[in-house]
């Protein structure tokens, strides 16, 4: 992560929120399916052989993971975050809850950020 004191012009804060915004929206659902893929669905699939909910999480997580990532480069490009963070942004979505841990630094940073450069 960058420090808070990057300044962002203020006609690229509007796009930042916005960038924000859709990254947020996309953590907590690529979050939300991992979390009922792993602890729902597959015991439903293993111990009692039901994979619906495997099937209809699966898929979805997969693909709106990759929209996730796309976000995350939108957003970190406007902000500089580093290629480590980026990499850290790209695992918390392979990890039950960590895409909600991963969501709440990255919020704090932005918001850091537009803050700094706003004042």
């Amino acid at each position: 992560m960058t420090s808070p004191t990057m300044s962002i012009p203020d006609d690229d804060v509007a796009a930042v929120r916005s960038a924000l915004l859709r990254y947020r929206i996309m953590a907590w659902v690529v979050g939300i399916l991992l979390v009922v893929l792993v602890l729902v669905g597959l015991p439903l699939k293993y111990i009692w052989g039901d994979g619906r909910v495997v099937t209809w999480t699966g898929m979805p997580h997969g693909w709106l993971y990759m929209v996730l990532l796309i976000t995350a480069y939108d957003l970190g490009r406007r902000v500089n975050w580093s290629i480590k963070w980026f990499l850290a942004i790209m695992a918390a979505g392979t990890v039950p809850f960590l895409s909600f841990v991963a969501e709440h630094f990255a919020t704090k940073d932005v918001r850091a950020k537009l803050r700094a450069s706003t004042a």
